[in-house]
């Protein structure tokens, strides 16, 4: 094998599938493969590359199939034409497929970070200026904190939207602890409550900015000082509607999965 794949590709995909999908394998690529031809039929795989090696293991893995490694022993290869594989390009596409059949790694465990330090920074920030040794986080960073916690939220809501439409359309074998999750918390009512509650909430905080403005008889603002109410403001308002957009949505695809 070139250095590439032996030492970087094969054990770096092999390691990210391993971690997403808690398979016991080293190997996601040997191509030396026995199966019962009734069980593989029954994952209806569909990828055309060489991805294909690792959507096999993937979708036996969350199938519930047994998964057995056995030691092989490889010869060089005596082929006098190139290998069809392309090192970048096919290394890609295996990652992307394995990122793809996982969203708690693409979009839930990212969104949970950057939701919990948006969060944090924001608590921190809004009453004040914060030392951190000799350096200054000021209103500059309330702005980067706040766009974290909306970033962080429409990561989640990808996740949800992603594990439901994979359930719904059969790309994913049905998790019935998801699908009973869902239906219990994600409920359209719910959502838009809680969307309108943090859009009364921003619209609050606007209206303390509007007063401060008042009393400076509409004149010159102190950046800073305004700048406190504003930014957890519209940050507030923004989520509300994205929190009630995505609850709409998640009622459209739960009607999808009804009708189907």
């Amino acid at each position: 094998m070139p250095f590439l794949h032996r030492y970087v590709g094969n054990p770096f995909l092999s390691f990210v599938g391993k971690l997403f999908f808690k398979i016991p394998i080293n190997d996601f690529h040997c191509g030396i493969r026995g199966f019962q031809r009734k069980a593989i039929l029954e994952l209806k795989l569909r990828t055309t590359g060489m991805e294909f090696a690792s959507e096999m293991i993937v979708k036996a893995a969350l199938s519930d199939l047994k998964i057995t490694e056995t030691p092989v022993i490889l010869y060089p290869d005596k082929r006098n034409r190139k290998s069809h594989l392309r090192t970048w390009r096919d290394g890609w596409r295996h990652l992307r497929f394995l990122l793809l059949y996982s969203p708690r790694w693409l979009f839930f465990y990212p969104g949970i970070f950057l939701l919990t330090l948006g969060l944090i920074g924001t608590i921190l920030l809004i009453p004040g200026t914060v030392l951190l040794g000799t350096k200054r986080l000021d209103v500059h960073t309330l702005v980067y904190t706040s766009a974290f916690i909306l970033a962080g939220f429409q990561f989640v809501a990808f996740y949800i939207f992603s594990r439901l439409y994979a359930y719904t359309h059969g790309l994913l074998p049905a998790n019935e602890k998801f699908l009973s999750g869902f239906k219990k918390y994600f409920r359209l009512e719910t959502g838009v409550f809680a969307g309108f509650f943090f859009i009364i909430a921003g619209i609050l905080l606007m209206m303390r900015s509007f007063l401060y403005w008042k009393q400076v008889h509409f004149g010159n603002l102190d950046p800073v000082v305004v700048l406190r109410w504003v930014i957890p403001s519209s940050t507030m308002i923004i989520l509300g509607l994205q929190m009630i957009m995505t609850f709409f949505y998640l009622s459209f695809l739960s009607i999808k999965s009804k009708s189907t």
